[in-house]
C-alpha cells in the first residue's frame, strides 16, 4: 500500500524546483544570443513550413465535415445549440469553430473545404499550437539551452506534427498543448493551474483522458491531498465553464450521444488503421478488412471489453509507478505511458492517437534511451500515416497498410510503449534508492 505523506506546499514547490533537471535548476546557465537566435530562426522556419501547407488539399473527408459545421455556425446556428450537429469534439474546439465562423466570411457560403482559404483557416489553430508546443518544450528545458534547442526544433519539424496539423487538418496538437502546459504548471508547483489545463485538454478532445491518471498520481504524491483537491477543483471549474453555454440545450448529453454513435457505428472495429496489437490480430485474420470489436471473441468477452480491461490494468500500473516516482521525469514519462497504453490496448484507435506521447517525451530526449524510443515512435507513426492516408487525393497511400510492414510497425510501437514503461520503472527505482533525478 502506498502512503501519501502530507507536506507543506512551499517546501514541496522548493523540492520540485531544486531536483528538477527540467525547470529552475541551479546548475543551469543563461542563454547566449546565438542560442536565442537559433531558436527564433528555427521556429520561424517551422511556422513558414506550416503556412505553405495550410492551403493544400489534405484529407478532404475530414475538412469537408469541419467546414460544414462551421458553415452552420456562420449562417445562424446559435453557439449554444452547436451540439444539435453531430459534433464529436469538446467545447474548446466548438469555440474555435465558432470563432472561425465569425472572422472568416468565406464560411458564409462554403459548405465544404474546396476553398483554399477555408482549408487554411481550419488548419491554422492546430498549426499555431504546434509552435506553442515547441516553445513550452524550450521553456521546460530553459536551464539547458542546447537540449532545449534540440528538443524544441525536433518537435517543431518532425513530420508527425506538421503532417497532422498543417496538411491533414486535425487538432491533436491543441489538446496535447494543454497537456504540456499542465505539466509545466505542475512542475512549477501550481496544481490548480495544472488542473485547469487538464480540464481544457479533456474539453478539447476525449483523447486527453488517458493522461489524467498519471497526472493525478503525480500531483497526489508531490502535493498531498490538498494539492490533489486543488487540481481537481481547477479541472472541474474549467470543465463547467467550458460547457456552460451548451448546458441549457443539453449539449453535454448530445456530445456523449454523438461519440457513442461513432463508437458503436463506423468506428466499431478492432483498429481503425492504427498500428498496434489489435492491428496485428485484425490484419492476420482479415487482411486489409476491418473486424468488429463489439462481438464476442473469448467466451462472452468482446475485443472492446478486453481492450478496456487491459488498458485499465496497465493504466493503474503506470499510475502506481508515477506515485512512487514523483519527479519531473516521472511525470512526463507517466503521461506518455498513459497515452501509449490507451493507443496500444484499446480498440477503435486511429493512427494519430499516439501523438501526445511524442509531445510529453520531447523534453526528455537528452536521455539516449528516450531519444531512441522517441525517434522510433515518430518514424513508425509517420509511416502509419503514409500507409493509412493518401497524400495525393484519388491515389492510393504511399505505403501498404497491411502485410509485413503493418505487423512490423505495430510491433515497434508496442516495443516503444514497453521502453517508456521500463524507463518509468527505472525512475521509480532510482527515486527509491535516492539516486539523483
Amino acid at each position: 500500500m502506498v502512503r501519501v505523506r502530507a507536506v507543506r506546499p512551499c517546501a514541496t514547490i522548493a523540492a520540485v524546483t531544486a531536483e528538477s533537471a527540467l525547470v529552475g535548476s541551479a546548475h543551469g546557465r543563461r542563454w547566449t544570443s546565438g542560442e536565442i537566435a537559433a531558436l527564433g530562426v528555427g521556429l520561424f522556419g517551422a511556422a513558414i513550413l506550416r503556412l505553405l501547407l495550410l492551403p493544400t488539399v489534405g484529407l478532404r473527408d475530414d475538412t469537408d465535415q469541419f467546414a460544414g459545421w462551421i458553415h452552420e455556425l456562420a449562417t445562424g446556428l446559435p453557439l449554444g445549440q452547436a451540439y444539435t450537429m453531430d459534433l464529436t469534439f469538446g467545447p474548446v474546439m466548438t469555440y474555435l469553430f465558432w470563432l472561425m465562423a465569425q472572422v472568416q466570411p468565406a464560411f458564409q457560403a462554403a459548405t465544404d473545404a474546396s476553398d483554399p482559404v477555408v482549408r487554411a483557416t481550419i488548419k491554422l489553430p492546430a498549426s499555431v499550437a504546434d509552435i506553442a508546443i515547441a516553445l513550452v518544450v524550450a521553456w521546460l528545458l530553459r536551464d539547458r539551452p542546447r537540449a532545449a534547442l534540440v528538443a524544441a526544433l525536433a518537435i517543431a519539424f518532425v513530420p508527425v506534427t506538421w503532417f497532422v496539423s498543417a496538411w491533414w487538418g486535425q487538432f491533436e496538437s491543441i489538446y496535447a498543448l494543454f497537456g504540456l502546459l499542465a505539466a509545466a504548471a505542475a512542475l512549477s508547483g501550481r496544481p490548480l493551474l495544472a488542473g485547469v489545463a487538464l480540464g481544457l485538454a479533456v474539453s478539447t478532445k476525449p483523447q486527453a483522458v488517458p493522461f489524467l491518471l498519471p497526472f493525478a498520481a503525480w500531483i497526489l504524491a508531490r502535493f498531498g491531498w490538498r494539492g490533489a483537491l486543488s487540481a481537481a477543483v481547477g479541472g472541474l471549474l474549467a470543465l463547467v465553464v467550458a460547457w456552460l453555454p451548451f448546458l441549457p440545450a443539453g449539449g453535454h448529453l448530445a456530445y456523449l450521444h454523438n461519440i457513442a454513435a461513432y463508437q458503436d457505428g463506423v468506428f466499431a472495429v478492432m483498429s481503425l488503421r492504427a498500428w498496434n496489437p489489435w492491428w496485428i490480430l485484425q490484419s492476420a485474420a482479415a487482411g486489409d478488412a476491418f473486424l468488429p470489436d463489439n462481438v464476442p471473441i473469448l467466451g462472452p468477452l468482446t475485443a472492446r471489453m478486453i481492450g478496456y480491461g487491459v488498458a485499465a490494468g496497465l493504466s493503474l500500473l503506470v499510475a502506481g509507478l508515477v506515485l512512487r516516482a514523483p519527479t519531473p521525469r516521472g511525470l512526463l514519462l507517466g503521461a506518455a505511458a498513459g497515452v501509449l497504453v490507451a493507443f496500444l490496448a484499446l480498440t477503435t484507435m486511429h493512427e494519430r492517437y499516439s501523438f501526445a506521447a511524442l509531445v510529453f517525451l520531447a523534453p526528455l530526449v537528452a536521455d539516449r534511451h528516450v531519444a531512441v524510443a522517441w525517434a522510433i515512435l515518430a518514424a513508425v507513426t509517420f509511416a502509419n500515416y503514409l500507409a493509412a492516408i493518401p497524400v495525393v487525393p484519388g491515389e492510393p497511400p504511399l505505403l501498404p497498410i497491411d502485410g509485413p510492414l503493418g505487423i512490423a510497425g505495430s510491433a515497434a510501437a508496442t516495443a516503444v510503449g514497453g521502453v517508456v514503461v521500463v524507463r518509468l520503472w527505472v525512475e521509480r527505482r532510482n527515486r527509491a534508492e535516492g539516486a539523483p533525478p
